[in-house]
Protein backbone atom coordinates (compact mmCIF):
# COMPACT_ATOMS: atom_id res chain seq x y z
CA UNK A 1 0.00 0.00 0.00
CA UNK A 2 1.36 3.44 -1.09
CA UNK A 3 0.01 6.69 1.12
CA UNK A 4 2.41 9.89 1.70
CA UNK A 5 2.03 9.26 5.14
CA UNK A 6 3.10 7.06 7.43
CA UNK A 7 1.27 6.72 10.53
CA UNK A 8 1.55 3.97 13.24
CA UNK A 9 -0.32 3.79 16.17
CA UNK A 10 -0.16 2.48 19.97
CA UNK A 11 -3.33 1.07 21.71
CA UNK A 12 -2.93 -0.02 24.80
CA UNK A 13 -6.16 -1.39 27.12
CA UNK A 14 -6.05 0.49 30.36
CA UNK A 15 -6.39 -2.76 32.00
CA UNK A 16 -3.65 -2.15 34.12
CA UNK A 17 0.23 -0.42 34.03
CA UNK A 18 2.66 -0.33 30.66
CA UNK A 19 4.54 -3.02 31.05
CA UNK A 20 7.80 -3.68 28.87
CA UNK A 21 6.28 -5.61 26.30
CA UNK A 22 4.47 -2.69 25.49
CA UNK A 23 6.50 0.17 26.20
CA UNK A 24 8.84 -2.17 23.15
CA UNK A 25 5.95 -2.34 21.21
CA UNK A 26 5.21 1.70 21.69
CA UNK A 27 9.26 2.32 21.15
CA UNK A 28 8.83 0.35 17.78
CA UNK A 29 6.30 2.27 16.36
CA UNK A 30 7.63 5.79 17.44
CA UNK A 31 10.94 5.17 15.70
CA UNK A 32 9.18 3.84 12.56
CA UNK A 33 6.62 7.06 12.73
CA UNK A 34 9.79 9.03 13.25
CA UNK A 35 12.41 7.21 10.37
CA UNK A 36 9.46 7.72 7.83
CA UNK A 37 8.63 11.80 8.93
CA UNK A 38 5.19 10.37 9.04
CA UNK A 39 2.73 10.84 12.66
CA UNK A 40 3.00 8.28 15.97
CA UNK A 41 -0.85 8.05 17.24
CA UNK A 42 -1.86 7.19 20.76
CA UNK A 43 -6.02 5.18 21.07
CA UNK A 44 -6.42 3.95 24.49
CA UNK A 45 -9.33 0.97 24.22
CA UNK A 46 -10.91 1.56 27.02
CA UNK A 47 -14.31 -0.70 25.87
CA UNK A 48 -13.84 -3.05 28.92
CA UNK A 49 -15.86 -0.97 31.06
CA UNK A 50 -15.31 -3.45 34.05
CA UNK A 51 -11.60 -3.52 33.92
CA UNK A 52 -10.43 -0.03 32.52
CA UNK A 53 -9.82 2.37 34.73
CA UNK A 54 -8.73 5.84 34.60
CA UNK A 55 -5.87 4.98 37.16
CA UNK A 56 -4.62 2.06 34.85
CA UNK A 57 -4.84 5.09 31.96
CA UNK A 58 -2.73 7.27 33.97
CA UNK A 59 -0.31 4.72 34.65
CA UNK A 60 0.04 4.16 30.77
CA UNK A 61 0.33 7.89 29.73
CA UNK A 62 3.05 7.89 32.68
CA UNK A 63 5.68 5.04 31.69
CA UNK A 64 5.24 6.87 27.36
CA UNK A 65 6.32 10.22 29.26
CA UNK A 66 9.06 8.41 31.57
CA UNK A 67 10.36 6.69 28.28
CA UNK A 68 10.19 10.31 26.36
CA UNK A 69 7.81 8.56 23.64
CA UNK A 70 5.46 11.35 22.88
CA UNK A 71 2.99 10.63 19.94
CA UNK A 72 1.20 12.95 17.56
CA UNK A 73 -2.06 14.56 17.85
CA UNK A 74 -4.92 13.86 20.82
CA UNK A 75 -5.39 10.84 22.28
CA UNK A 76 -8.26 8.82 20.73
CA UNK A 77 -9.91 6.95 23.48
CA UNK A 78 -11.78 3.86 21.78
CA UNK A 79 -14.84 4.25 24.16
CA UNK A 80 -16.02 7.42 22.18
CA UNK A 81 -15.90 5.90 18.82
CA UNK A 82 -18.94 3.34 19.63
CA UNK A 83 -21.00 5.22 16.74
CA UNK A 84 -19.02 4.51 14.05
CA UNK A 85 -18.09 0.94 14.98
CA UNK A 86 -21.87 0.33 15.11
CA UNK A 87 -21.97 2.65 11.77
CA UNK A 88 -19.35 -0.09 10.24
CA UNK A 89 -21.28 -3.28 11.39
CA UNK A 90 -24.68 -2.20 9.28
CA UNK A 91 -22.54 -1.10 6.09
CA UNK A 92 -21.13 -5.15 6.18
CA UNK A 93 -24.92 -6.12 7.04
CA UNK A 94 -25.88 -4.36 4.03
CA UNK A 95 -23.06 -5.05 1.96
CA UNK A 96 -24.08 -8.60 2.67
CA UNK A 97 -20.50 -9.58 4.59
CA UNK A 98 -21.99 -9.91 7.69
CA UNK A 99 -25.59 -11.22 9.39
CA UNK A 100 -27.49 -11.30 12.05
CA UNK A 101 -27.69 -14.41 14.67
CA UNK A 102 -30.63 -15.29 16.86
CA UNK A 103 -29.11 -18.52 18.34
CA UNK A 104 -29.16 -18.17 22.11
CA UNK A 105 -26.64 -18.92 24.67
CA UNK A 106 -27.54 -22.45 24.53
CA UNK A 107 -27.67 -23.09 21.60
CA UNK A 108 -24.86 -21.53 20.61
CA UNK A 109 -22.87 -23.92 23.36
CA UNK A 110 -24.31 -26.81 21.53
CA UNK A 111 -23.21 -25.72 18.38
CA UNK A 112 -19.64 -24.79 19.00
CA UNK A 113 -18.93 -28.15 20.79
CA UNK A 114 -20.25 -29.61 17.25
CA UNK A 115 -18.63 -27.86 15.47
CA UNK A 116 -14.90 -28.54 17.96
CA UNK A 117 -15.98 -31.88 17.53
CA UNK A 118 -15.71 -31.54 13.84
CA UNK A 119 -12.70 -29.64 13.87
CA UNK A 120 -14.21 -26.86 12.02
CA UNK A 121 -14.39 -22.82 12.52
CA UNK A 122 -18.13 -22.13 13.77
CA UNK A 123 -20.83 -21.07 11.27
CA UNK A 124 -24.37 -20.38 12.50
CA UNK A 125 -27.34 -21.39 11.41
CA UNK A 126 -28.66 -17.81 10.56
CA UNK A 127 -25.64 -16.91 7.75
CA UNK A 128 -27.38 -18.01 4.94
CA UNK A 129 -30.11 -15.85 5.48
CA UNK A 130 -32.78 -18.45 4.58
CA UNK A 131 -34.35 -18.49 7.91
CA UNK A 132 -37.65 -15.96 9.48
CA UNK A 133 -35.75 -13.77 11.40
CA UNK A 134 -38.10 -13.69 14.87
CA UNK A 135 -39.18 -10.60 15.43
CA UNK A 136 -38.48 -8.65 18.65
CA UNK A 137 -35.65 -11.62 19.90
CA UNK A 138 -31.98 -10.49 20.52
CA UNK A 139 -29.67 -10.77 17.82
CA UNK A 140 -25.30 -10.29 17.38
CA UNK A 141 -24.49 -9.48 14.07
CA UNK A 142 -21.83 -11.64 13.30
CA UNK A 143 -19.00 -11.29 10.10
CA UNK A 144 -20.27 -13.96 7.39
CA UNK A 145 -16.37 -14.93 6.71
CA UNK A 146 -15.86 -15.70 3.03
CA UNK A 147 -14.46 -18.69 1.23
CA UNK A 148 -10.92 -19.00 -0.01
CA UNK A 149 -7.75 -17.96 1.51
CA UNK A 150 -6.37 -14.84 3.50
CA UNK A 151 -2.60 -13.95 2.26
CA UNK A 152 -0.81 -11.25 4.43
CA UNK A 153 2.69 -10.21 3.73
CA UNK A 154 4.24 -9.25 7.56
CA UNK A 155 6.57 -6.96 7.53
CA UNK A 156 8.34 -9.28 10.02
CA UNK A 157 6.81 -12.46 9.80
CA UNK A 158 6.57 -12.88 6.28
CA UNK A 159 4.39 -14.13 4.16
CA UNK A 160 1.10 -16.13 6.06
CA UNK A 161 -1.39 -17.72 4.35
CA UNK A 162 -4.86 -18.76 6.10
CA UNK A 163 -7.85 -20.60 4.89
CA UNK A 164 -10.36 -18.97 6.03
CA UNK A 165 -12.94 -22.24 7.01
CA UNK A 166 -10.08 -21.69 9.80
CA UNK A 167 -12.03 -18.34 10.97
CA UNK A 168 -15.18 -18.63 12.82
CA UNK A 169 -18.04 -16.50 11.99
CA UNK A 170 -17.14 -13.73 14.70
CA UNK A 171 -19.44 -11.46 16.66
CA UNK A 172 -18.85 -7.82 15.19
CA UNK A 173 -21.71 -6.42 17.45
CA UNK A 174 -23.02 -7.99 20.70
CA UNK A 175 -26.52 -8.63 21.43
CA UNK A 176 -26.91 -5.02 23.70
CA UNK A 177 -25.34 -3.21 20.76
CA UNK A 178 -21.89 -2.76 21.67
CA UNK A 179 -18.76 -3.82 19.57
CA UNK A 180 -16.32 -6.25 20.06
CA UNK A 181 -12.49 -6.22 19.41
CA UNK A 182 -12.15 -7.21 16.54
CA UNK A 183 -14.20 -4.61 14.63
CA UNK A 184 -13.49 -1.68 17.21
CA UNK A 185 -9.59 -2.05 15.71
CA UNK A 186 -10.65 -1.84 12.23
CA UNK A 187 -12.72 1.29 12.19
CA UNK A 188 -10.53 3.00 14.65
CA UNK A 189 -7.23 2.47 12.89
CA UNK A 190 -9.13 2.89 9.74
CA UNK A 191 -10.34 5.94 10.99
CA UNK A 192 -7.32 7.39 12.35
CA UNK A 193 -5.30 7.05 8.64
CA UNK A 194 -2.82 4.07 10.26
CA UNK A 195 -0.93 3.12 7.76
CA UNK A 196 1.52 0.53 10.06
CA UNK A 197 -0.16 -1.89 12.53
CA UNK A 198 3.40 -2.99 14.66
CA UNK A 199 1.89 -4.97 17.65
CA UNK A 200 3.07 -8.74 19.43
CA UNK A 201 2.67 -11.55 17.15
CA UNK A 202 0.21 -12.79 20.07
CA UNK A 203 -2.20 -10.82 17.32
CA UNK A 204 -1.25 -12.51 14.54
CA UNK A 205 -3.99 -14.37 13.43
CA UNK A 206 -6.11 -11.22 14.20
CA UNK A 207 -4.26 -9.90 11.28
CA UNK A 208 -6.30 -12.33 8.63
CA UNK A 209 -9.43 -11.68 10.65
CA UNK A 210 -8.98 -7.93 10.93
CA UNK A 211 -7.97 -8.52 6.76
CA UNK A 212 -11.29 -9.92 5.87
CA UNK A 213 -12.97 -7.35 7.50
CA UNK A 214 -11.51 -4.16 6.40
CA UNK A 215 -11.41 -6.53 2.39
CA UNK A 216 -15.80 -6.32 3.61
CA UNK A 217 -15.96 -2.64 4.25
CA UNK A 218 -13.80 -1.51 1.10
CA UNK A 219 -11.07 -0.29 2.95
CA UNK A 220 -7.22 -0.68 2.17
CA UNK A 221 -5.77 -3.15 4.58
CA UNK A 222 -2.87 -1.96 6.25
CA UNK A 223 1.18 -2.88 6.39
CA UNK A 224 1.26 -5.45 9.17
CA UNK A 225 3.97 -6.09 11.31
CA UNK A 226 3.97 -8.54 14.37
CA UNK A 227 6.61 -8.69 16.80
CA UNK A 228 7.87 -11.54 18.73
CA UNK A 229 6.87 -11.58 22.40
CA UNK A 230 9.31 -10.65 25.03
CA UNK A 231 10.96 -13.51 27.10
CA UNK A 232 11.77 -13.56 31.13
CA UNK A 233 15.41 -14.64 31.98
CA UNK A 234 13.46 -17.93 32.81
CA UNK A 235 12.32 -18.29 29.13
CA UNK A 236 9.12 -17.80 30.11
CA UNK A 237 6.75 -15.25 27.96
CA UNK A 238 6.25 -11.68 30.20
CA UNK A 239 2.75 -9.67 30.28
CA UNK A 240 0.53 -8.28 32.48
CA UNK A 241 -0.74 -10.83 33.68
CA UNK A 242 2.87 -13.21 34.06
CA UNK A 243 4.62 -11.11 36.19
CA UNK A 244 6.05 -8.12 33.51
CA UNK A 245 6.84 -5.62 35.72
CA UNK A 246 5.66 -1.91 34.90
CA UNK A 247 8.41 0.26 32.96
CA UNK A 248 8.00 2.38 35.80
CA UNK A 249 9.24 0.11 37.99
CA UNK A 250 12.27 0.15 35.83
CA UNK A 251 12.89 3.84 36.37
CA UNK A 252 12.21 3.27 39.91
CA UNK A 253 15.51 0.62 39.77
CA UNK A 254 17.26 3.66 38.22
CA UNK A 255 17.43 3.06 34.87
CA UNK A 256 17.44 6.14 32.71
CA UNK A 257 14.95 6.80 29.70
CA UNK A 258 17.89 6.83 27.98
CA UNK A 259 19.08 3.46 28.69
CA UNK A 260 15.67 2.10 28.63
CA UNK A 261 15.02 3.39 24.86
CA UNK A 262 18.46 1.92 23.64
CA UNK A 263 17.73 -1.59 25.32
CA UNK A 264 14.57 -1.83 24.27
CA UNK A 265 15.40 -1.44 20.69
CA UNK A 266 17.98 -4.07 20.94
CA UNK A 267 15.63 -6.42 22.73
CA UNK A 268 15.09 -8.21 19.61
CA UNK A 269 16.36 -5.81 17.06
CA UNK A 270 19.56 -5.62 15.07
CA UNK A 271 20.95 -4.64 12.06
CA UNK A 272 24.78 -5.15 12.68
CA UNK A 273 26.60 -5.35 16.01
CA UNK A 274 25.87 -2.09 17.36
CA UNK A 275 24.65 -1.66 21.07
CA UNK A 276 24.72 1.82 21.81
CA UNK A 277 22.37 4.12 19.84
CA UNK A 278 21.85 7.91 20.58
CA UNK A 279 17.75 8.43 19.66
CA UNK A 280 18.95 10.19 16.29
CA UNK A 281 21.15 7.54 15.19
CA UNK A 282 18.01 5.07 16.67
CA UNK A 283 15.84 6.45 13.97
CA UNK A 284 17.86 6.61 11.40
CA UNK A 285 19.09 2.98 11.90
CA UNK A 286 15.62 1.62 12.56
CA UNK A 287 13.97 -0.47 9.50
CA UNK A 288 10.93 -2.85 10.40
CA UNK A 289 13.05 -5.56 8.67
CA UNK A 290 15.40 -5.57 11.76
CA UNK A 291 12.93 -6.65 13.78
CA UNK A 292 13.98 -10.32 14.76
CA UNK A 293 11.35 -13.70 14.28
CA UNK A 294 12.56 -15.47 17.25
CA UNK A 295 11.52 -14.09 20.81
CA UNK A 296 14.12 -11.87 22.63
CA UNK A 297 14.91 -12.44 26.34
CA UNK A 298 15.28 -10.06 28.84
CA UNK A 299 19.16 -9.86 30.09
CA UNK A 300 19.88 -7.68 33.02
CA UNK A 301 23.49 -7.56 32.56
CA UNK A 302 22.99 -6.26 29.37
CA UNK A 303 20.33 -3.53 30.63
CA UNK A 304 23.11 -2.77 32.99
CA UNK A 305 25.69 -2.47 30.58
CA UNK A 306 23.96 -0.38 27.66
CA UNK A 307 22.34 2.02 30.65
CA UNK A 308 26.29 2.99 31.86
CA UNK A 309 27.21 3.30 28.41
CA UNK A 310 24.54 5.66 28.06
CA UNK A 311 25.62 7.94 31.03
CA UNK A 312 28.49 8.12 29.73
CA UNK A 313 26.98 10.11 26.44
CA UNK A 314 24.96 12.09 29.20
CA UNK A 315 25.15 15.59 29.56
CA UNK A 316 26.46 16.40 33.33
CA UNK A 317 23.73 18.24 34.15
CA UNK A 318 20.77 16.15 33.05
CA UNK A 319 22.94 13.10 34.99
CA UNK A 320 22.48 14.90 38.73
CA UNK A 321 18.55 15.97 37.56
CA UNK A 322 17.55 12.00 37.56
CA UNK A 323 20.49 11.00 40.27
CA UNK A 324 18.22 13.37 42.68
CA UNK A 325 15.48 10.99 42.68
CA UNK A 326 18.06 8.30 44.38
CA UNK A 327 19.37 10.53 47.38
CA UNK A 328 18.15 11.76 50.59
CA UNK A 329 16.23 14.79 50.67
CA UNK A 330 17.76 18.30 50.96
CA UNK A 331 21.47 16.20 49.86
CA UNK A 332 23.97 18.56 49.09
CA UNK A 333 24.66 17.69 45.41
CA UNK A 334 27.99 20.27 44.97
CA UNK A 335 30.79 17.59 45.64
CA UNK A 336 29.06 15.46 43.14
CA UNK A 337 28.74 18.10 40.48
CA UNK A 338 32.56 17.84 40.44
CA UNK A 339 32.72 13.56 40.42
CA UNK A 340 30.55 12.99 38.36
CA UNK A 341 33.14 12.52 35.53
CA UNK A 342 34.22 9.90 37.92
CA UNK A 343 30.73 8.39 38.74
CA UNK A 344 29.09 7.98 34.91
CA UNK A 345 32.40 6.06 33.96
CA UNK A 346 31.73 3.76 36.89
CA UNK A 347 27.88 3.56 37.44
CA UNK A 348 25.49 0.74 35.72
CA UNK A 349 22.32 3.00 36.75
CA UNK A 350 20.89 5.73 39.46
CA UNK A 351 20.63 3.59 41.95
CA UNK A 352 24.61 2.46 42.02
CA UNK A 353 25.95 5.75 41.09
CA UNK A 354 23.81 6.89 44.52
CA UNK A 355 25.99 3.97 45.97
CA UNK A 356 28.74 5.03 44.40
CA UNK A 357 29.12 9.01 45.55
CA UNK A 358 27.04 8.28 49.07
CA UNK A 359 30.88 8.75 50.48
CA UNK A 360 30.63 12.29 49.18
CA UNK A 361 27.76 13.36 51.15
CA UNK A 362 28.22 11.57 54.79
CA UNK A 363 28.01 14.27 57.60
CA UNK A 364 30.89 14.91 60.04
CA UNK A 365 31.50 13.89 62.39
CA UNK A 366 31.19 10.11 60.24
CA UNK A 367 29.48 7.30 61.98
CA UNK A 368 32.59 4.12 61.33
CA UNK A 369 31.94 0.89 63.00
CA UNK A 370 31.88 -2.78 62.42
CA UNK A 371 33.51 -3.75 59.22
CA UNK A 372 34.33 -0.62 58.09
CA UNK A 373 36.42 0.55 61.41
CA UNK A 374 38.45 -2.39 61.20
CA UNK A 375 41.54 -1.02 58.95
CA UNK A 376 41.56 1.99 61.90
CA UNK A 377 42.04 -0.06 64.89
CA UNK A 378 45.61 -1.03 63.28
CA UNK A 379 48.23 0.07 65.52
CA UNK A 380 49.76 2.52 63.19
CA UNK A 381 46.34 3.13 61.44
CA UNK A 382 46.31 6.81 63.16
CA UNK A 383 50.47 7.48 62.79
CA UNK A 384 49.99 6.91 59.08
CA UNK A 385 47.42 9.52 59.35
CA UNK A 386 48.79 11.72 61.54
CA UNK A 387 52.13 12.29 59.22
CA UNK A 388 49.81 12.60 56.13
CA UNK A 389 47.60 15.30 57.30
CA UNK A 390 49.52 18.05 57.44
CA UNK A 391 51.36 17.11 54.36
CA UNK A 392 47.41 17.83 52.58
CA UNK A 393 47.14 20.97 55.16
CA UNK A 394 50.34 22.51 53.00
CA UNK A 395 49.23 21.20 49.02
CA UNK A 396 48.71 24.07 47.48
CA UNK A 397 47.31 22.77 44.84
CA UNK A 398 44.16 20.69 45.65
CA UNK A 399 43.83 17.85 42.21
CA UNK A 400 43.81 14.20 42.04
CA UNK A 401 47.61 14.43 40.31
CA UNK A 402 48.65 16.40 43.28
CA UNK A 403 47.26 14.44 46.17
CA UNK A 404 48.45 11.18 44.27
CA UNK A 405 51.84 12.75 44.30
CA UNK A 406 51.63 13.12 47.71
CA UNK A 407 50.65 9.41 48.60
CA UNK A 408 53.64 7.93 46.16
CA UNK A 409 56.05 9.86 47.97
CA UNK A 410 54.89 9.13 51.65
CA UNK A 411 54.76 5.35 50.23
CA UNK A 412 58.51 6.15 48.92
CA UNK A 413 59.58 7.84 52.02
CA UNK A 414 58.64 5.37 54.30
CA UNK A 415 59.49 2.37 52.48
CA UNK A 416 56.03 0.66 52.80
CA UNK A 417 53.47 -0.36 50.73
CA UNK A 418 50.09 1.66 49.81
CA UNK A 419 47.77 -0.48 51.84
CA UNK A 420 49.51 0.16 54.83
CA UNK A 421 47.88 3.92 54.79
CA UNK A 422 45.92 3.82 52.17
CA UNK A 423 43.06 1.61 53.96
CA UNK A 424 42.79 3.09 57.07
CA UNK A 425 43.18 6.62 55.23
CA UNK A 426 40.21 5.58 52.74
CA UNK A 427 38.29 4.34 56.10
CA UNK A 428 38.09 7.46 57.54
CA UNK A 429 37.24 9.32 54.77
CA UNK A 430 34.60 7.02 53.17
CA UNK A 431 33.06 4.91 56.05
CA UNK A 432 32.82 1.72 54.18
CA UNK A 433 31.10 3.33 51.60
CA UNK A 434 32.18 2.26 47.62
CA UNK A 435 34.60 4.88 46.43
CA UNK A 436 37.10 5.39 43.42
CA UNK A 437 41.02 5.49 43.72
CA UNK A 438 41.91 7.21 46.89
CA UNK A 439 43.00 10.44 45.28
CA UNK A 440 40.16 10.52 43.37
CA UNK A 441 38.06 10.56 46.94
CA UNK A 442 40.16 13.09 48.33
CA UNK A 443 40.06 15.38 45.23
CA UNK A 444 36.15 14.75 45.10
CA UNK A 445 36.11 15.56 48.69
CA UNK A 446 37.38 18.83 48.94
CA UNK A 447 40.88 19.83 51.08
CA UNK A 448 38.51 21.61 54.01
CA UNK A 449 36.23 18.35 54.02
CA UNK A 450 39.61 15.51 53.66
CA UNK A 451 40.80 18.01 56.28
CA UNK A 452 37.77 17.87 58.65
CA UNK A 453 37.56 13.92 58.37
CA UNK A 454 40.73 13.16 58.87
CA UNK A 455 41.05 15.28 61.95
CA UNK A 456 37.69 13.92 62.76
CA UNK A 457 39.20 10.56 62.71
CA UNK A 458 42.16 10.96 64.86
CA UNK A 459 39.79 12.32 67.41
CA UNK A 460 37.79 9.56 67.40
CA UNK A 461 38.54 6.12 69.25
CA UNK A 462 37.59 2.80 67.17
CA UNK A 463 38.04 -0.15 69.81
CA UNK A 464 36.64 -3.44 69.23
CA UNK A 465 32.74 -3.90 69.62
Amino acid sequence: MTTAKVVTRFAPSPTGYLHIGGARTALFCWLYARKMGGEFRLRVEDTDRERSTPEATQAILDGMAWLGLEHDGAIVYQSRNMDDHVAAAQALLDSGHAYRCYCTPEELDALRAEFREKGIAFRSPWRNGDKDEPAGQPFTIRFKVPEGQTVIQDQVQGEITWQNDQFDDLVLLRADGTPTYMLAVVVDDHNMEVTHVIRGDDHLINAGRQSLIYQGLSWNVPEWAHVPLIHGPDGKKLGKRTGAAAVTDYRDMGYSPEGMRNYLLKLGWSIDDQEVYTDAEAVKAFTLGGINKSPARLDFDKMDHINGEQFKLMDNADLLTGLTAFLPDGADTSRITGAMDNLKSRAKNYKDMAAKCAYLLLERPLEITGKAAKPLRRDDAKEHISALLPEFVALSEWSGEAIQTVLKSYAETNDIGFGKFGQPLRAALTAGHPSPDLSDVLAFLGKEETVGRLQDCLATSYKEE
